[in-house]
Order: structure tokens, then C-alpha cells, then sequence
């Protein structure tokens, strides 16, 4: 490994790399192969590539147990979707799959159908809205005790992690479908809102012109034995950022209608006041 150059280092690292994982090897290959070919593109100043260690050095130290500042570049950079359609390439009927974004959190509560996930102010000031729907297989048979995990930003365009005036699990729940593959729950109509932008993700966004914004939607991981995990959105058709979701995470066959109610008999049956949104949506989980 003497006399380096730029015509022959390339070759000359690739030929240190001798991993047992057949896998790993074909990963640090190709990933040497296209970083060295990016800076042969680019030709960056030694002042631009530290600029770009500092960047993600900045990125490492904004990351703790509630904020993941990786997964947000990832997801504005494209390549969280672009892996999540390379892994859940979906068969007909199944439901399509989108990025898992940064604020899913473990221990949120079984609840029964037609319980409310909106507590505490958000209960009060959002529009109240009932979810419902059934969970099938690719034939449209109804899967019972699938198990449904549910998220979403309050009115306000905060997750409880990000609010301290939220409660506990405000916004979250799980619920089992029933014998007919069948859920149902209550909560407030979500808004678009921005991703964390006070950090050096927000500062790329800014710095190429791009804004934070998501569009409304309602988290979904489903699960049940013998299928696939899916992970997906429910997003609110008429939203202005569906065509420019800051994480491209905006798929056609996850647009759904939220259909305003106006009688005061149906409102008064689910314990609202009239108006309120109902939203229809089933899935289609993908055998294993």
C-alpha cells in the first residue's frame, strides 16, 4: 500500500476488506466503491468534507431516547422510503407500507373498541373523529386478534414526547380486532405539522430551499401471527402537503377521506358533539 493516489486507493481499500459475513462484504464493498466515487464527482475542499463530519457530528449529539436525528435525515434524504419499498414489495391486497418516522413509542395501552385516544386538552379542542375498519388477508378474510398499534400528533402538531403539557400516551393505543377482523376507535382529527427542525436536519431543509412539513396522517403498525408486520399512515385527503411531505412518506392507497358528519343523533351516539369526521379504512396484511 504505498505510492496512493486518486487513481488507485479505491482498489487499494477494497482489497483490505475481508469479512467472513459474505453480506457484509458486498455492503462495505459497494458502499467504499460509491462514497469514493461521490467525492471524485464532487471533489470537495478538506474545509467542505469537515464541514460534513461536523454535520454529522451535530447529528450524532442531537439524538437521545426520545429524538432520533438519524432517522430524520433519513427520511428527508428519501432513503427511508426507498428502503421500506425495497423491503415490503406488496402482493395484491395487501395494504401498502410507509416510514415508521421517529416517534413510536413501546407501552402504550390495550384499549377496548370505541375507546377515545385523544385525553387531556387535545379531547377538548380537536376535532373528534371515529376510526374504523377491518383487518383481512390478501383473499379478504377477516383476521382475528390482529393487533393494532396507534400514534399520532395532537391538533397542535406535537406528539406527547414533544409537549409537556400533553398526559402520558396521549394520542397512542393498541386495539385487538374482533371475530370479523373489525376495529373501531375515537380520537381527534389530525393536522399537518413540521418535523423537529431545530436541529441540523432542520438547517439542511432550510439550507436547499425545503420546508419541515408533513402532512396530516394516523399512525398504523399492525401485526398478527403468520404475517408480515405492516407499518403505515392513514393520511387526510385535501391536506396541502400531501404533494410535499418533507419525508415522502405520501402514498395514493393511503389517502383517506374524513367525511363530516353533521347529525346531532350520530354525534350524540358516540358521545360527541355534532360535527365530527368518520374515517373508513381497511388492511391487507401480507402472509410471511
Amino acid at each position: 500500500m504505498r505510492n496512493l493516489n486518486e487513481d488507485n486507493i479505491t482498489e487499494s481499500v477494497l482489497q483490505q476488506i475481508k469479512a467472513d459475513n459474505p453480506r457484509l462484504q458486498q455492503i462495505m464493498t459497494s458502499s467504499i466503491t460509491h462514497l469514493h466515487g461521490f467525492i471524485r464527482e464532487v471533489e470537495p475542499s478538506e474545509d467542505e468534507w469537515f464541514q460534513a463530519i461536523q454535520f454529522l457530528t451535530r447529528v450524532g449529539h442531537k439524538c437521545d431516547d426520545q429524538r432520533q436525528e438519524f432517522i430524520l435525515l433519513s427520511d428527508t434524504l428519501g432513503v427511508s422510503i426507498l428502503v421500506d419499498s425495497i423491503s415490503h414489495r406488496m402482493p395484491e391486497g395487501a395494504t401498502e407500507s410507509t416510514v415508521f418516522g421517529p416517534f413510536h413509542r413501546e407501552g402504550a395501552p390495550v384499549l377496548e373498541h370505541g375507546a377515545n385516544i385523544a385525553h387531556g386538552p387535545e379531547a377538548e379542542k380537536g376535532e373528534p373523529v371515529v376510526v374504523r375498519g377491518r383487518v383481512t388477508d390478501l383473499s379478504g378474510q377477516p383476521l382475528a386478534g390482529a393487533l393494532l398499534d396507534i400514534w399520532q400528533a395532537s391538533p397542535d402538531g406535537k406528539y406527547d414526547v414533544q409537549d409537556p403539557d400533553q398526559p402520558e400516551m396521549n394520542l397512542r393505543g393498541k386495539f385487538l380486532t374482533n371475530a370479523n377482523g373489525e376495529y373501531w376507535f375515537k380520537t381527534v382529527k389530525p393536522s399537518a405539522y413540521p418535523i423537529p427542525d431545530d436541529g441540523p436536519v432542520g438547517d439542511l431543509l432550510r439550507a436547499t430551499g425545503r420546508h419541515p412539513m408533513r402532512p396530516a396522517h394516523i399512525h398504523f403498525m399492525l401485526s398478527a401471527d403468520g404475517y408480515e408486520r405492516l407499518i403505515t399512515h392513514i393520511f387526510v385527503e385535501g391536506d396541502d402537503y400531501l404533494d410535499s411531505d418533507a419525508v415522502f412518506g405520501v402514498k395514493n392507497s393511503l389517502v383517506a377521506d374524513f367525511t363530516l358528519n353533521e347529525s346531532p343523533q350520530a354525534a350524540a351516539a358516540y358521545g360527541f358533539d355534532a360535527p365530527f369526521y368518520e374515517v373508513e379504512f381497511n388492511f391487507g396484511l401480507k402472509p410471511i
